[in-house]
């Protein structure tokens, strides 16, 4: 499905930008993806629309057959990158599991705010923001995710995600569509 319209509350969220994870080698380069989240994010501040900030701080608790992130990271892995430019009105959430909305209080924060929508960017396609998303629409929320404004450090992850999840998720556009839905409301 094609992007189609943006509600009149719609939240950006941008998942996991934050100094432990954007050194990962990662499939496109970060700061294409730094670039289109900081264009989105002036186009939703500009219009006073909420900003979720997200980072991770560890994993949910549970036996895996892969490695888990430590349990004590290094000092400055979880502090989100400078580049977003946190404002002191964004809503800054830090999870412990791959999506933002199942250990922390985001649904509700978001809910009471009047968001009926979101648009989600970040890393890693086919960790966070597949997890943040998947949540985000089982919690009722329309979905939106931009994803030129996104990477993985598995290119089968990130396109498995993006050609089978994410159209039964919502809407799938660029940040550059995004902003031109959200340039023809009135500021």
């Amino acid at each position: 499905m094609a992007l189609t319209s943006l509600d009149t509350n719609t939240a950006l969220i941008v998942v996991d930008l934050q100094q432990g994870i954007v050194g990962y080698p990662l499939i496109h380069p970060i700061e294409g993806i730094v670039a289109r989240t900081r264009a989105l994010l002036g186009a939703f501040r500009r219009l006073g629309l909420p900003v979720v900030l997200v980072n991770v701080a560890g994993g949910a608790p549970g036996r895996t057959e892969r490695p888990r992130l430590p349990e004590s990271l290094p000092p400055g892995w979880t502090d989100l990158i400078p580049e977003l430019d946190r404002q002191p009105g964004d809503i800054v959430v830090t999870k412990r599991t791959w999506g933002a909305f199942a250990s922390t209080d985001l649904e509700h924060r978001l809910k009471a705010l009047g968001v009926t929508q979101v648009v989600v960017t970040g890393v890693a396609t086919g960790t966070g923001v597949e997890a943040t998303a998947r949540q985000a629409y089982e919690q009722g929320f329309n979905v939106t995710l931009a994803l030129d404004a996104m990477t993985d450090t598995r290119p089968e992850a990130h396109e498995y995600s993006i050609g089978h999840v994410f159209p039964r998720l919502g809407e799938t556009g660029t940040a550059e569509e995004i902003i031109a839905l959200l340039n023809t409301r009135r500021t």
